[in-house]
């Protein structure tokens, strides 16, 4: 797998997506945006990953039989991936076909990284590779899952789940959020908002944030947050509170926590939170190696916050989090603003 920032003759990092009779084309789609397309914004001498797009027959008709995809290799291509993407489609309690759970098995069997998109997750479990895991799946088939694969530590009303070797992803939308993830957990933060601002898509949204399922509209109006968060971005080193920021939106607290669930799908301190992360894993990145002060700078407050926070959100101490992404690590170009 990447290890953050890549070396100036590095082979891009290969992706096999899987194309099933069926499959979804947005998710596919989602898949070659984030890996396949150039990055211009990055300013790099080449592409950080490739993309192949593979199939179990010459010709595979996409859900709704919208298109067929032809032209492109067999399921031998999943063997020269270093991570295979398993995208979903509507019929999920139709078995896979033996071929395509054999691609999925020998591909984690070898050591590549494995994730589903959506409902893809119905495949890996049934290849067997869920269990005694924890998954996600969207939550429309969360009931249907369990039934077939109770096996499996279903997380229906999260994001994503990033297993180390297998992640899933809730449904077709979040399946950006678990690719900026990915990004992110191999080049970095600065990385991985470039390519967001490029996709204009959120940079972040945590993977344990609740699935947008059905619910009662608000009370109250809705109301853009942005300007709000803006501000808040400003102030992150501030000792800011939910009071606050409802103070500053001119709401009540609990009409804050309704809009910042309605928008965003979490809550204003979980927000806060996630922004000072993303910012102390950026001082950390640009070369700032004491502790204290990004933790203050980034509203942390304490190095042993900051350090469990840092670990909860990349899987990273700040010190390994440095080894892989700082200054000290091979040269890249820094993404253009």
């Amino acid at each position: 797998m990447p290890q953050g920032s890549s070396q100036p003759n590095r082979r891009p990092h290969r992706v096999a997506v899987i194309v099933d009779e069926g499959t979804n084309p947005f998710e596919v789609g989602v898949a070659t945006e984030l890996f396949g397309l150039p990055r211009p914004e990055l300013g790099l001498p080449g592409p950080l990953y490739e993309v192949t797009l593979c199939t179990p027959t010459p010709g595979v008709r996409m859900n709704h039989g919208f298109f067929t995809l032809s032209g492109v290799p067999g399921l031998e291509a999943v063997d020269e991936a270093d991570t295979l993407v398993v995208p979903g489609r509507p019929d999920n309690v139709v078995p896979r076909g033996a071929a395509v759970l054999d691609a999925i098995r020998r591909t984690h069997a070898r050591g590549a990284r494995v994730m589903s998109l959506c409902t893809g997750s119905f495949a890996l479990a049934e290849a067997g590779l869920l269990d005694g895991r924890r998954a996600t799946t969207h939550w429309l088939w969360a009931e249907a899952f369990r039934e077939l694969h109770p096996e499996v530590l279903l997380e229906p009303d999260v994001l994503f789940v990033d297993e180390g070797d297998l992640l899933t992803a809730a449904g077709s939308a979040a399946a950006l959020d678990l690719g900026l993830h990915i990004w992110r957990r191999d080049h970095g933060a600065e990385v991985a908002n470039a390519v967001s601002r490029r996709l204009v898509f959120a940079a972040h949204r945590d993977g344990g944030q609740r699935q947008f399922v059905e619910r009662p509209v608000p009370e109250v109006p809705d109301a853009s947050l942005a300007p709000l968060l803006a501000w808040a971005r400003e102030r992150l080193g501030e000792p800011l509170t939910v009071a606050e920021l409802a103070a500053r939106a001119a709401v009540s607290p609990a009409t804050l926590h309704r809009r910042f669930r309605a928008q965003l799908g979490t809550t204003p301190l979980a927000w806060l939170t996630g922004e000072r992360v993303a910012l102390a894993c950026r001082l950390i990145e640009r070369g700032e190696e004491r502790l204290d002060v990004v933790a203050a700078r980034s509203g942390l407050g304490t190095a042993a916050n900051l350090r469990a926070r840092v670990r909860h959100e990349t899987g990273l101490s700040p010190s390994a989090y440095r080894r892989r992404f700082g200054t000290s690590a091979p040269e890249v170009p820094r993404p253009r603003t």
